[in-house]
Order: structure tokens, then C-alpha cells, then sequence
């Protein structure tokens, strides 16, 4: 009798903690797959900026006008259009493929521009101009490489939220 009511209690704390897995994975959704591999970028890193930036959210708007699931401007998507060859189409900005796209595109450019990681994603945030301005700033950076101090407290979060997403990509999948 004893080694029933063993059994059963482990049993539910196996199944309370895969449903409690699956219920937080299910937080972490990855749309678009296709379109993110072949970004060519490590996909942990793009469903966070998602999910960071929109939430999954396709027809999200920003107070600054950025749109679509990798919150872009409009002026970010035609200066990445241009950039690429690629046909600018305001109006499809909140088509997930599309704006992923552009957006893995934006954050490519980001990467070669400034090679660290986290810089990179600082400019995504609060623009490369600002970051470019950070970086010359000695209070802000000791190499014009690495910040060692954000300005921006919504900067400072956001990179939060994008390291503890990516590990929650990374543990998922």
C-alpha cells in the first residue's frame, strides 16, 4: 500500500511537471522556421529579439512607429530594402516572413557593424546612431567596441530579456 501511494505521488509530480514544461514552452514559440534558418542567424537569438520586441505580436506597433513581429520602422525596412536588393513593400511589414526577414537582414547588418554581440543589440534597441555616440563616449565604453555602461534603462532591460530568452530557446529546443 505504502509503495502504491509512492508510486502515485510520483507519478503526479511527473505529470505536474511536464504539464508545467510543455506550458512555459509553449511561451517560447518558434513561427517562421524556414525563414529564421535560413537567416543564417543563430535562431535562439532571433525568436528572442521576437519575443522581446512584439511578443509574436505580427500586427504590433510601436510608439515609434516600428511594426511587425522584429519591430521595424519603415525607415529601417527601406534603408535594409535598399541595402539588399530586396523590393520595399510598406504595406507588408506586418506579413511575418516578410518583416522577419528584413528584420534578420537589419540585425546581420547590426552584427558586422558593431561585432559585439551585445552592442549589436543595443542598436537595435536604441539605433546605431545612438550606440555609435555610446561608444565614443569614454563613460560608456573603455574600447569603441564593448558598452560598459547603457545609458538607456529600457536598453538595459531589453538586453535582459533578450540573454533569459535565449536560454529559454536553448533549454526548449
Amino acid at each position: 500500500m505504502k509503495i502504491v501511494k509512492i508510486l502515485i505521488a510520483v507519478l503526479v509530480c511527473v505529470a505536474i511537471g511536464t504539464a508545467a514544461f510543455f506550458g512555459v514552452k509553449a511561451g517560447f514559440p518558434r513561427p517562421y522556421a524556414q525563414t529564421v534558418r535560413e537567416s543564417g542567424l543563430e535562431p535562439s537569438l532571433v525568436y528572442a529579439v521576437m519575443k522581446a520586441e512584439s511578443g509574436f505580436d505580427e500586427d504590433a506597433v510601436s510608439r515609434s512607429g516600428a511594426v511587425g513581429l522584429m519591430q521595424l520602422r519603415p525607415t529601417t525596412a527601406e534603408f535594409v530594402c535598399n541595402r539588399s536588393g530586396i523590393g520595399y513593400e510598406s504595406g507588408k511589414l506586418t506579413d511575418g516572413e516578410y518583416n522577419i526577414r528584413l528584420g534578420c537582414l537589419y540585425l546581420k547588418y547590426l552584427m558586422e557593424k558593431f561585432p559585439a554581440r551585445d552592442t549589436a543589440l543595443a542598436a537595435y534597441n536604441a539605433g546605431e546612431g545612438t550606440v555609435g555616440d555610446w561608444l565614443s563616449d569614454a563613460s560608456c565604453s573603455n574600447d569603441g567596441v564593448n558598452l560598459s555602461r547603457i545609458p538607456y534603462p529600457e536598453t538595459r532591460a531589453y538586453l535582459k530579456k533578450i540573454k533569459n530568452f535565449r536560454k529559454m530557446y536553448e533549454f526548449f529546443y
